[in-house]
């Protein structure tokens, strides 16, 4: 008896199955079809990306080594075509070089070039931040201290992954500025942060020592 009632049940199963079949058979078969071509798509799409970062990888170190060589301006149209139509990642670093490289005939258009790069809010925060620092350096004998500080200050904060050598730029842009308490006192914010690197506390104990009025310190 209890044969019966399996076969029965099975049959019961077969014509439900077979009725599901009949209705949505075709939405069944285009959804797998769509499932296949989306998971070929994606590898298609991430071999694609794989490729054009090597491509966009070559031609930047052809760029590089245009400029190890020397041979500026051609390095200057190297990295201007990879942050034309390169992958993200080398556009963003294209950029940064091409700006070093301008700063090499030209630092006030190298400055302007940091600084696009700078508030360009697309690029990932620590770019953009490290174009700032980059702008500073270019800065540091010609600019007055408010323009550096308000430049600068932003990027000083605890947290701030370049406050390092922004502190250290004010420090010194104080100093060339003739103001000796904002150097101090950038000086020695540096000092007493456990995270400031041993040779930027060398220097700063140098910059420290002009500073500081004789019998203080």
């Amino acid at each position: 008896m209890a044969d019966i009632f399996h076969e029965v049940d099975e049959e019961v199963r077969r014509e439900r199955l077979k009725k599901i079949w009949d209705r949505y058979g075709i939405l069944i078969i285009a959804l797998a079809v769509l499932i296949v071509a989306g998971v070929g798509g994606w590898r298609y799409y991430q071999h694609s990306q794989a490729q054009k970062a090597a491509v966009s990888g070559a031609a930047f170190d052809q760029a590089l080594t245009l400029s190890e060589e020397g041979k500026r301006q051609e390095a200057e149209a190297a990295l201007a075509a990879v942050a034309s139509t390169g992958t993200s990642g080398y556009q963003a670093l294209a950029r940064l070089r091409a700006a070093a490289e301008i700063g090499q005939r030209d630092p006030k258009e190298a400055v302007a070039a940091f600084d696009r790069i700078a508030k360009d809010g697309s690029l990932d925060k620590k770019l953009q931040e490290l174009a700032g620092i980059r702008a500073g350096f270019l800065l540091l004998d010609s600019a007055p201290l408010d323009e550096m500080t308000g430049r600068l200050e932003p990027l000083t904060a605890a947290k701030s992954t370049f406050r390092h050598s922004a502190r250290e730029l004010l420090a010194l842009s104080a100093w060339r500025n003739g103001d000796m308490a904002a150097s101090r006192r950038w000086s020695e914010l540096i000092m007493s942060d456990a995270e400031s690197p041993a040779n930027l506390r060398s220097r700063i104990e140098r910059l420290l020592a002009l500073t500081t009025p004789a019998g203080k310190g």
